[in-house]
């Protein structure tokens, strides 16, 4: 899930027919399957959990843990879905007087970072503990890869201020830290109803983050929004979110590779593309790395459902009861749930994944 510094801007994506030739060359025939995954279980050799309060970059409200309330596998269908902290340890305990140690002392229950006071929180009736648990697995001990085709068949979820994500990180970081090694978020979305500004259910983006140093992360240039043609479609139905990703191409699609969301050649460094080469005073942080640097490396999987978060994903104004800058964003949102908790219907706040396959080339 993308470190958000700049104004959320929503391109329309368009089909080529230079974007289904570069498709074309580039099928199913190509590839060997690596990585399935059916969720028949959930099988903790494949996935690890995070668990921490950091939020995750955004300062998002949800604490991500390992618990079958959060993430569950019901009829071969696995399900992410965030819940009150309050039905957990109590209404006051999240509010005041109450204390979060999540350090953990055995293998599978150890916090995963400890950012932002990531393992250890109290409250104390302004500052509070984080409202939603929800939850975010990974591959990252398990299973990464590079070059190939990642598949998920998912159901994105609906609820106000609801975030989940379909995603890909560096495993080794080779090129410093976030955003200079990459990231390639496959699906983004927002769980509000369509007529909320930025977007709603109806809509994902996909967006790839590369830059020489955070606050210089142009991801506008690799970033594109399907809209259903329908404003349910995505809530209600199973769709297969797809990526292609080699040396000289990266792009996503739903459902068939024809219906292209972000198509991206690599005509040239993303360096260059930045813009960067004009500014002699900065260092190229890919140097002998490929053209398609930082995106030369492996990455593993990541699937989370957050909440909230003091980051422009959702701008401050139409409607949402926190703001950015404010120090108590958490508390905003948390004292202002009358507004939007009607519209976190049962598991619909879930997201649910039917299955995860990749393949790699041949």
């Amino acid at each position: 899930m993308k470190l958000y510094l700049f104004i959320t801007l929503f391109l329309t994506a368009t089909i080529s027919q230079s974007d289904n030739a570069k498709l074309k060359q580039d099928t199913h025939k190509d590839y060997t399957l690596i990585f399935e995954d059916d969720f028949s279980v959930l099988n903790f050799s494949k996935w690890q959990h995070e668990i921490t309060m950091d939020g995750g970059g955004n300062r998002e409200f949800e604490y991500y843990t390992n618990n079958r309330s959060n993430s569950f596998v019901r009829d071969g269908v696995l399900y992410l879905k965030p819940t009150f902290t309050s039905d957990i340890i109590g209404l006051r305990a999240v509010e005041k007087g109450g204390t979060m140690d999540i350090w953990g002392a055995d293998p599978g229950t150890y916090c995963t970072s400890q950012k932002s006071d990531g393992c250890f929180k109290q409250s104390d009736g302004v500052n509070i503990i984080n409202p939603i648990t929800s939850a975010r697995i990974r591959t990252t001990n398990s299973f990464s890869f590079k070059y190939g085709r990642i598949e998920v068949r998912a159901m994105l979820p609906e609820g106000d201020w609801i975030w989940p994500g379909i995603w890909l990180r560096p495993i080794h970081n080779e090129y410093g830290n976030w955003p200079a090694s990459g990231e390639i978020d496959i699906v983004e979305s927002r769980g509000n109803s369509p007529s909320y500004p930025p977007g709603g259910y109806n809509k994902f983006g996909t967006t790839l983050h590369w830059g020489p140093f955070p606050g210089n992360d142009p991801w506008s240039k690799s970033h594109a929004v399907w809209t259903a043609s329908t404003e349910k479609d995505l809530i209600e139905n199973f769709h297969t979110y797809g990526f292609i990703w080699n040396e000289t191409y990266m792009g996503s699609y739903i459902d068939d590779e024809k219906n292209v969301v972000l198509s991206l050649p690599i005509d040239m460094p993303f360096w260059d593309l930045g813009g960067w080469y004009k500014n002699p005073n900065l260092v190229n942080p890919w140097i002998g790395g490929g053209k398609n640097a930082p995106f030369d490396k492996e990455f593993y999987m990541l699937l989370n459902v957050a909440v909230g978060g003091a980051c422009e994903y959702f701008p401050d104004g139409n409607g949402k009861p926190w703001t950015n800058k404010d120090k108590l964003a958490q508390k905003q949102f948390w004292d202002s749930r009358d507004s939007w908790h009607d519209s976190w219907l049962g598991d619909n706040t879930a997201m649910r994944i039917d299955w995860v396959k990749v393949w790699g080339k041949k």
